[in-house]
């Protein structure tokens, strides 16, 4: 079992910078492909991010292209989203997910586990 926990996330203004954390514990490898996820009221799960095990493949959604960074330090078990220029939309509670295989996928079912999530509110 993985166990992950997101961390970072806030109230800040529209045109500001947020960098959300996920910490993996547990049964940890580095052959995971991991990702961000994002769910607002009344909308369905969307990806955000994702980056394949060691950090040379990343994919982002066409609404944050350009603002949002994905990275990860496999020798501290975390993944990082750094987020610039936020937008009002940007408004949800963002969740990390891990997946036993080294690709990324932008796909939610594909991934196995699942940290709680942590709200990002962006006021205009």
């Amino acid at each position: 079992q993985v166990q992950l926990v997101e961390s970072g996330g806030g109230l800040v203004q529209a045109g500001t910078s947020l960098r959300l954390s996920c910490a993996a514990s547990g049964r940890t490898s580095s052959d995971y492909a991991m990702g961000w996820f994002r769910q607002s009221p009344g909308k369905e799960r969307e990806f955000v991010a994702s980056i394949n095990w060691n950090g040379g493949e990343t994919s982002y959604a066409d609404s944050v292209k350009g603002r949002f960074t994905i990275s990860r330090d496999n020798a501290k078990n975390t993944m990082y989203l750094q987020m610039n220029s936020l937008k009002p939309e940007d408004t949800a509670v963002y969740y990390c997910a891990a997946r036993r295989l080294i690709g990324l996928s932008t796909v939610s079912r594909l991934y196995e586990y699942w940290g709680q999530g942590t709200q990002v509110t962006v006021s205009s």
